[in-house]
């Protein structure tokens, strides 16, 4: 993927990318506190952290930067998402990204939330 595109995403409100995740859930019958329940334990947020970053309309690359602590279990989401590997992502911003759209996808596909949490 190049800058340009990067750029792009990175500039986007997290409150504008928050509802996409939610309505992929929701269409396989799944929750937006477990969506929620997902980017927090990536991310470390609390529910009103969370809450605080969408109205604050932070851009997703404030929103990853402000994160309170990085899971570290997030090594272990392997995949590919939008046709790439997760895990060879060179780009730090990017793969935090990616590894989120993973872990949505899992859920969106059915999977226990102890599987898509790495417990």
């Amino acid at each position: 993927m190049n800058n340009k595109s990067n750029a792009r995403i990175y500039g986007m409100e997290f409150a504008g990318l928050h509802p996409l995740y939610v309505q992929k859930a929701e269409r396989k019958n799944r929750t937006e506190e477990e969506v929620d329940q997902i980017i927090c334990w990536l991310t470390g947020y609390d529910q009103a952290g969370l809450e605080e970053q969408i109205q604050q309309g932070n851009d997703v690359e404030t929103f990853f930067a402000q994160a309170p602590a990085m899971n570290p279990n997030r090594s272990l989401i392997k995949g590919v998402v939008c046709g790439v590997r997760v895990e060879d992502i060179e780009d730090p911003l990017m793969q935090e990204i990616r590894y989120l759209d993973k872990l949505i996808d899992e859920l969106a596909k059915g999977k226990k939330m102890e599987k898509i949490l790495r417990e």
